[in-house]
């Protein structure tokens, strides 16, 4: 399976060549499209458009993985209201929404000592 994997901040300047050099077509050939960490940061207006023209481009055509700590209905507090809109009614057309609760696995990992080896 092929995937792309990206954060808002690396899908908006992949798109931002796509005038250039048909980024968004060949980021919609991957079988899966995976956009990571929604939220962590601002998003500019760029990210934003980014995000909606991936989003529409694989539509029914391809399968998308986002992964945020903002439920889907609150994107509008991040991004412009019209893009939220139309990139979530998209999304969720189809969508396995999948909510996680709990506390940090890497800092429990981290507080507990564990996967930390030191230096020699």
């Amino acid at each position: 399976m092929r995937v792309s994997w990206f954060t808002l901040e690396t899908l908006s300047a992949a798109i931002g060549k796509s005038k250039v050099d048909g980024s968004t077509a060949r980021i919609c050939r991957a079988d899966l499209i995976v956009i990571d960490d929604i939220g962590l940061l601002p998003v500019g207006e760029d990210a934003a458009e980014a995000f909606y023209r991936i989003i529409d481009a694989a539509y029914e055509r391809r399968s998308i993985a986002v992964t945020s700590s903002i439920h889907p209905s609150g994107f509008n507090t991040i991004m412009p209201k019209t893009l939220a809109g139309a990139s979530t009614d998209r999304l969720m057309h189809h969508a396995h929404l999948v909510t996680t609760t709990g506390d940090s696995h890497r800092l429990a990992e981290a507080l507990a000592g564990k996967g930390v080896v030191p230096l020699n």
